[in-house]
């Protein structure tokens, strides 16, 4: 046998000693966190994705506001930027027409718009850019340790792109989904903008709306 195929043998069987040791350790964890009592207040999560609904943020007319200052209402939260030329324009057109498509039941929802890109979108930026999707629509801001904090606790994704041909210089990329909150602060679901006509999205919307018997 030559030098190279005993040094690849001794890698394969380097390597399978690796994988298995990384299977015990992968179940002994799972297994610990089966039977580990969760001593912490459960947060407001669903699934396995652990979405909570908690910021501290400005909205588009200077006041300060926290998750709990929608409390009582639906919150439809979609994370994105004013200069998005393509998901971000067409994702909110979409949520002014789901709460069109309510009618009665549009006064128990709030459709809120958080920037991932705080450094261009101020407070005014914000009100002229949501005013343009639909009156009920809240635009939320702050500093970028802010809207890093809201970001991770929504487990959305973002991040800034170098791009010549975009203003300043730079795009976001960033996650397209619109996470759907209960009264309670609690995540319910998530959509996609192209997944199902607004008249779906409003259908289901209602439906969990009178279901609850939530009243503004």
């Amino acid at each position: 046998m030559t030098t190279r195929n005993i040094s690849i043998s001794t890698l394969r069987r380097t390597l399978w000693a690796l994988t298995g040791v990384a299977a015990i350790a992968f179940g002994a964890a799972y297994f610990w966190q089966a039977q580990t009592p969760q001593e912490l207040t459960s947060p407001r999560i669903t699934g396995e994705a652990a979405i909570t609904n908690a910021y501290n943020l400005t909205d588009h007319t200077g006041r300060s506001v926290t998750a709990d200052s929608f409390d009582g209402q639906w919150q439809l939260v979609f994370f994105g930027f004013t200069h998005c030329p393509d998901i971000c324009p067409t994702t909110l057109a979409y949520m002014a027409q789901v709460i069109d498509e309510l009618g009665p039941e549009a006064a128990q929802v709030t459709p809120i718009f958080i920037t991932v890109d705080p450094s261009r979108d101020h407070r005014d930026v914000m009100a002229a850019y949501v005013d343009a999707f639909h009156p009920r629509m809240v635009g939320l801001t702050g500093t970028e340790a802010q809207v890093a904090e809201a970001a991770g606790n929504f487990r959305v994704w973002y991040e800034r792109a170098e791009d010549a041909s975009m203003p300043d210089g730079y795009s976001m990329a960033h996650a397209g989904h619109i996470y759907v909150m209960a009264p309670d602060g609690r995540f319910v679901d998530v959509w996609l903008e192209g997944d199902a006509p607004a008249e779906a999205f409003a259908a289901d919307l209602r439906t969990l709306i009178q279901s609850t018997g939530s009243s503004s």
